[in-house]
């Protein structure tokens, strides 16, 4: 499959060591210009206007044009930042591919998926300083054929969010569950306290990308063995129904159908459902990730959030059934094709701002309360870091070696669309078993 998404798992050493090495903002970032020096933005009489596409995530959407707003008021780059709006319920390829027809590209991007159809169109990235900052391993999805297209917003992990109040009320110990048995034992104790267990979203994005990755990155215990999968989907020949990990995650999949509060669907507003639910303490668990923190907090400000793994076997040795979906969720890109050299330079002055400024990082990782975005940083030079309850868990995981890959990352464009209608079909009981596993492997050959 033509796809540079090789994800190499963070090593712990790189999370670990990040904010303790020196920044050198200072270097030479290729073509492009350094955030430092340039024009006094009130001076400037023809600000270079770099477009966005986007917010990079719809949860800090808030604080990230805020951000925006701060930059172009305050920089010394002659360089005034715009967001296209985009539509909620579309592709990212929806979204970008009227605008490149138009001639009127967006000078930033940032998706996953779709990386090796923007590969032509976006500006290597190799050589320069934010690449050059970027911790081992988190380039190596962008890089197609030798060329960097994009540089690594943060990673994320993904599982089983909880309310550590309710969990605690309930008896459970979440670091105690390694098999599907003992989760369903907590999801029984949690309803022993008069809540329901978990709110389970039906969102096609999760159920798409999120949840089937909890099977694929589970159904084998090497890179080669899971990509070898993918490979045998994409030629037609793999048999999900014979394959046991498959029927073990669709026996999870069916425990949390069968816990799940009555709320929980496949309605858009299902994500603020869930973020409600689990902050309120109406239910102990709820399948997401940790981009949902900033969210939760925000409903609960003292409240403190973790993630813990999805068991998808009764053998506490299968591998995946103690880690957590570590990996990137996106890359920013700097278009090519259509954009001049001083709106790529301009680009790169904002995000060099963002990645290597205290201004800009206490932006970009600092506590949402605070107007941050929350991010784990991913770039050497960070004086800032996430101190949340789950920021805190997820690095103990990754420290642990116990993160497991994001093998959605090499999913082709639109295959998460078409897994999660699949997924929601079988989510509201409209297909079986057979008729699922046979959408998902017509997935891959459409």
């Amino acid at each position: 499959m033509k796809t540079a998404s090789k994800f190499v798992a963070i090593s712990a050493a790189a999370l670990l060591t990040l904010a303790g090495c020196a920044a050198d903002t200072g270097s030479d970032a290729g073509s492009t210009t350094s955030a430092a020096g340039g024009t006094s933005a009130e001076a400037c009489e023809t600000p270079t206007v770099v477009t966005m596409l986007g917010t990079i995530k719809v949860e800090i959407q808030d604080q990230f044009k805020d951000a925006v707003d701060l930059y172009n008021s305050s920089n010394s780059d002659c360089v005034e930042v715009k967001i296209i709006e985009t539509a909620a319920d579309q592709t990212f390829l929806a979204n970008i591919t009227p605008l490149y027809e138009a001639g009127e590209a967006p000078v930033i991007s940032y998706t996953l998926q779709e990386i090796p159809e923007m590969a032509p169109r976006v500006m290597d990235w190799t050589g320069t300083a934010l690449a050059g900052l970027a911790a081992d391993g988190t380039l190596d999805t962008a890089t197609i054929d030798g060329k960097i297209t994009g540089i690594p917003s943060t990673v994320e992990a993904f599982g089983l969010l909880y309310n550590k109040a309710v969990l605690d009320e309930a008896g459970v110990d979440p670091a105690s569950i390694t098999t599907r048995s003992e989760l369903e034992a907590a999801f029984q104790a949690v309803e022993a306290t008069g809540r329901s267990a978990i709110h389970f979203s039906g969102l096609w994005w999760s159920l798409g990308a999120h949840l089937t990755n909890v099977y694929h990155t589970t159904a084998a215990d090497t890179r080669e063995g899971r990509l070898g999968i993918l490979d045998e989907l994409k030629a037609g020949s793999y048999d999900l129904q014979s394959d046991p990990a498959f029927t073990n995650w669709l026996d999870t999949f069916d425990m949390f159908k069968a816990y799940s509060d009555s709320g929980a669907s496949i309605a858009d507003d299902d994500y603020d459902k869930g973020v409600f639910s689990l902050a309120d303490g109406d239910v102990g668990f709820w399948f997401m990730g940790n981009w949902a923190e900033p969210s939760l907090l925000t409903e609960d400000p003292t409240g403190s959030f973790g993630v813990m793994p999805v068991p998808v076997s009764n053998d506490a040795a299968s591998y995946g059934n103690d880690g957590i979906s570590v990996g990137v969720p996106g890359y920013l890109m700097i278009d090519e094709e259509q954009s001049t050299a001083e709106e790529r330079d301009g680009a790169v002055a904002f995000l060099t701002w963002f990645l290597t400024t205290p201004e800009g990082q206490q932006l970009w990782a600092g506590p949402v309360e605070e107007g941050g975005m929350n991010f784990i940083p991913v770039y050497s030079g960070f004086t800032v870091a996430p101190k949340t309850f789950m920021a805190a868990e997820i690095s103990d995981y990754v420290n642990a070696g116990k993160s497991l890959q994001w093998v959605n990352s090499n999913y082709p464009a639109g295959l998460q669309e078409n897994y999660g209608a699949a997924a929601q079909k079988y989510y509201d009981g409209v297909s079986n078993r057979a008729a699922f596993a046979a959408e998902l492997e017509a997935a891959w050959t459409k």
